[in-house]
């Protein structure tokens, strides 16, 4: 049975003490700006984000809190918020009476999931292409010029957050807010399956894709511009699709070598 990352539901609020409707809050008992509380908590949510980001940690692992807090020396209850929130973003798995997992999706999940963000993606480009503003443009320029400097200096998880970021920032030039939160679920469950699934030379979309794609929306370039980006999933979804079957495939023949030889002889 596959764990695939959801919203926090009522039953995963009764596990995290978060509410469905809005995320958990990061802030410990202490909750003025800045307090020890919230520092600890922004060290381990970087901490477990960074884990999932760069693969170490595998899909279907536990997350104990006893754990966690042993290894980040802090309370129960810092870890308890800390998971809360990334399972509200979809980051790891929520089950009532048994804790936090990182994500196992199906290949139907992660078809599923590309295929959603393909449709709304292509949506957002029909709407916005050619008409988006100078100052939108720069900003787009800036972040591609971010990432192409990631991409050389070669820092894995800030290329990945930086490739998420940049298609958000797209998506938020629709202007709508409903759509910027579907975003955020989609992407942030994209970049974990490239995680989970992709080899590491693989983890981040090229800079040069993302700057042809500015180039397009400047010049009105609707349709072209739809068949760059649904080519970019489209093959995203390739690479993670065939990592993922042969994750889910056992190796028989390597498992029961020895019997096999066994037979033979």
């Amino acid at each position: 049975m596959s764990r695939t990352a959801a919203p926090a539901s009522p039953r995963d609020a009764s596990l995290t003490g978060a509410t469905p409707d809005t995320a958990p809050s990061p802030a410990a008992d202490d909750d003025s700006p800045g307090s020890a509380g919230q520092q600890i908590e922004a060290r381990v949510y970087l901490a477990i984000s960074q884990a999932l980001l760069s693969g170490k940690l595998r899909p279907g692992m536990p997350l104990r809190e006893r754990n966690l807090a042993q290894a980040f020396d802090c309370t129960r209850g810092a870890v308890r918020k800390v998971l809360a929130r990334l399972g509200f973003e979809g980051k790891l798995v929520l089950e009532p009476n048994r804790g936090a997992f990182v994500p196992q999706p199906s290949l139907d999940d992660i078809r599923q999931t590309y295929r959603a963000r393909r449709v709304l993606e292509t949506g957002v480009i029909a709407s916005i292409c050619g008409q988006l503003s100078a100052s939108q443009l720069a900003v787009l320029d800036e972040h591609v010029e971010t990432e192409a400097r990631s991409h050389v200096e070669g820092t894995h998880e800030r290329s990945i957050r930086l490739a998420g970021e940049f298609h958000l920032k797209l998506i938020g030039m629709a202007d709508s807010a409903e759509l910027d939160a579907f975003a955020r679920q989609l992407v942030a469950k994209t970049e974990l399956y490239k995680a989970l699934y992709d080899p590491a030379e693989f983890m981040h979309c090229a800079p040069t894709e993302h700057a042809q794609l500015v180039g397009q929306l400047r010049d009105g370039k609707t349709q072209a511009a739809i068949a760059l980006a649904a080519a970019h999933l489209d093959e995203l979804e390739a690479r993670v699709l065939t990592r993922a079957a042969a994750a889910e495939t056992p190796d028989f023949r390597a498992i029961f070598a020895e019997a096999f030889a066994g037979a033979a002889s």
